[in-house]
């Protein structure tokens, strides 16, 4: 019997005494966390609004802003419309059809997209997508450094901003003033800057005069 005893097996150390806790960090086990740090969920959420928010501005920085206005001069309309059209032609424009039934003149011509902001577009997609690797891989340890890939697909985004900007557009002016009146009336269809551009550089010449909308708005 004493010798059955002798030979019996002595019990381990208990994983959940502080000996067996020790045992454990001496076999360099790294922690498993259950849950995802507050500091690292509200970082993947800034990045991911970060993405969204570029999203948009892509879209924006794209999106057709043909306006339609009503302009107004003292002047007859022929000079007006005979400064308009070779204002338009040095700027590019070329007269595509007219029809003196309706009193229209139309005009076309190409849209090039800004290189600056196509550019600009690439670097913060790069930055952005690059962050966004960075956080998958804190969240994601077993992928690697694959994730941060992401990083070369970001400056996409310019390519995407060159194909939809750089378009055909067209430029209207249409006489809406009588005949026998003194002054002239246009009502002109165009791209915003356009617009912008033909107030502020043909207004003093032409004496053109509009509401006033398109230097006071910000968009």
């Amino acid at each position: 019997m004493v010798a059955d005893q002798g030979l019996a097996p002595k019990p381990g150390p208990n994983p959940l005494s502080p000996h067996g806790v020790a045992g454990w960090r001496t076999m360099n086990v790294p922690p498993v966390s259950a849950t995802m740090s507050p500091a690292l969920g509200s970082t993947l959420l800034l990045t991911l609004l970060l993405a969204i928010g570029l999203v948009f501005f892509l879209r924006a920085a794209s999106k057709d802003r043909t306006t339609v206005v009503e302009i107004h001069s003292p002047r007859p309309a022929l000079e007006v419309l005979s400064g308009l059209s070779q204002w338009l032609g040095q700027r590019g424009w070329q007269a595509d059809t007219s029809s003196p039934e309706q009193r229209l003149l139309r005009f076309r011509g190409q849209v090039a997209a800004s290189t600056a902001l196509a550019w600009l577009l690439s670097l913060l997609g790069g930055v952005g997508a690059g962050c966004l690797g960075l956080v998958l891989r804190q969240l994601l340890p077993q992928l690697g450094w694959w994730p941060v890939a992401l990083a070369l697909v970001g400056p996409l985004a310019g390519q995407v901003y060159r194909r939809r900007a750089a378009r055909a557009e067209s430029l209207e002016l249409r006489l809406i003033s009588p005949d026998d009146a003194t002054g002239s009336s246009l009502r002109v269809r165009a791209h915003r800057d356009e617009l912008i551009a033909m107030e502020v550089e043909l207004g003093p010449s032409l004496q053109l005069a509009s509401d006033g909308s398109l230097l006071s708005s910000p968009i």
